[in-house]
C-alpha cells in the first residue's frame, strides 16, 4: 500500500511538470501561429499527422510500410477535405511521451494517436481535443489458466502498465480508492509491457479494451490462453488533437468529424456516394455540400465531403474495416454505435 501510495505521488509530480514545461516552453509558441495550420497544409500540399508507433485498429504499419487503422483513416479524410487527395498524408510514428512535444513544435500538424481527452491535458498542456474518434474503456487482461475472474481477485499481484499515461493513473486511483495492494510494473512502450506480460513478469496487463484485443493477438500461445476481464474502471473517450490558438484548423477538423458521422447516419457510403450526389433530398442535398457552400465557410476544397467518402468511407465503414468485424479483433461497436442505435456517435445538423 505504501508503495502504492508513493508511486502515486510520482505520478502527480511527473503531471505538474509536464504542466509546468508546457506553459513555459509552448504556451507563447501556440499563439505566435494562431490561424494558419490550414494554409500551412494546403501550400504545402501534404498532411503531417502523428500516430502511433504501432498499435493494431488504429495506427498500425504492416511489412510493407503501408498505414492503416482508424486513427490513419481519419487522417486520409482530413487530407481529402482540405487538400484534395487523401493519400497526401505523411504519417509519424511517435511514442506516448513524445506526442504532445512534436504538436506544440509543429513537428506535425494534427495528433491521431489514440489520445484520451481530459481536462488536465486540454487545459494544461496547450491543445485543443477535435472531439472523441473511439469510445474506449480501461481493463483487465489475465492468463485464462489464472484463478482471476475479476478485479478484485488481482489484490497484491504484479500489474503491467505503460508509465506516465493516464492508464498508470486510473490503475492508481482505482486500487488506493478501495485499500487494495498492488505492485505495477511500469514499461515504457505497449512491446515492453506485452514482452514482460506473456513472459510471465505479471498477473494482468491493463490497459484500453481495444489495446488488450490488439495485444492478445500476439501471444505466443495464442489469444484464446487469455482473456479479457469484462469490467472497466475508466472512461477513455479517445480523439484527435491540435495545438491550441488555431480556431479555423480545430473547426475544419471538428466538421470532418462529423462529417463522417453524418454520412452513416444519412446511409451514405464509399460505394454509393455517386448516386446519392444526384438526390433530390433537401436534407442530404444541404448535407453533401453540392453547391460548395460550407467548403468556402471552412476553407475546404469543394467537393470535400465526396471526397471524404471516397478515400475512406463513413464512421461505421471505418470501424468495421479496422476494428469490427471485417478486422482481425472483432470488436462489438458498443458505445461508438450512432445515437439512433444506442450509441454516443451524434453529428450537429448540417445547416
Amino acid at each position: 500500500m505504501i508503495a502504492a501510495k508513493r508511486n502515486r505521488a510520482t505520478k502527480c509530480r511527473w503531471f505538474l511538470a509536464s504542466i509546468s514545461f508546457a506553459l513555459a516552453i509552448g504556451f507563447i509558441s501556440y499563439l505566435v501561429e494562431a490561424g494558419e495550420t490550414l494554409a500551412r497544409v494546403q501550400t504545402r500540399r501534404m498532411l503531417r499527422c502523428g500516430v502511433s508507433d504501432g498499435r493494431l485498429g488504429f495506427s498500425y504499419r504492416d511489412a510493407q510500410g503501408r498505414w492503416s487503422g482508424l486513427d490513419v483513416d481519419f487522417c486520409r479524410a482530413v487530407a481529402a477535405a482540405v487538400i484534395g487527395d487523401g493519400a497526401k498524408v505523411k504519417f509519424f510514428p511517435l511514442v506516448t511521451t513524445a506526442r504532445f512535444l512534436a504538436l506544440r513544435s509543429n513537428e506535425i500538424d494534427l495528433l491521431a494517436r489514440n489520445t484520451t481527452w481530459t481536462i488536465g491535458r486540454e487545459a494544461g498542456l496547450g491543445v485543443h481535443f477535435v472531439g472523441t474518434l473511439y469510445y474506449d474503456g480501461q481493463g483487465f487482461m489475465v492468463a485464462r489458466k489464472s484463478r482471476v475472474r475479476k478485479i478484485a481477485d488481482l489484490q497484491g499481484a504484479k500489474i503491467c502498465v505503460l508509465q506516465k499515461t493516464t492508464t498508470e493513473e486510473h490503475l492508481a486511483d482505482y486500487f488506493n480508492s478501495r485499500g487494495w495492494n498492488y505492485q505495477p510494473v511500469l514499461a515504457n512502450s505497449m512491446e515492453e509491457a506485452s514482452k514482460a506480460f506473456f513472459a510471465g513478469q505479471c498477473s494482468a496487463y491493463t490497459g484500453d479494451r481495444s489495446n488488450l484485443a490488439a495485444v492478445s493477438l500476439s501471444a505466443p500461445t495464442g489469444r484464446e490462453g487469455y482473456l479479457i476481464l469484462s469490467e472497466l474502471i475508466s472512461k477513455e473517450p479517445l480523439g484527435p488533437a491540435i495545438k491550441r490558438g488555431d480556431e479555423e484548423w480545430l473547426t475544419v477538423l471538428r466538421w470532418v468529424l462529423f462529417a463522417l458521422i453524418e454520412a452513416e447516419e444519412q446511409g451514405v457510403t464509399s460505394k454509393n456516394i455517386r448516386a446519392k450526389a444526384q438526390s433530390k433530398d433537401p436534407e442530404l442535398v444541404k448535407f453533401l455540400d453540392n453547391q460548395g457552400t460550407f467548403a468556402k465557410l471552412l476553407g475546404a476544397k469543394p467537393g470535400w465531403i465526396a471526397r471524404i467518402l471516397e478515400a475512406v468511407g463513413n464512421y461505421g465503414e471505418m470501424f468495421e474495416r479496422n476494428l469490427g468485424q471485417g478486422s482481425a479483433l472483432k470488436l462489438n461497436r458498443g458505445p461508438n454505435r450512432l445515437w439512433i442505435d444506442g450509441g454516443l456517435m451524434y453529428a450537429p445538423p448540417f445547416l
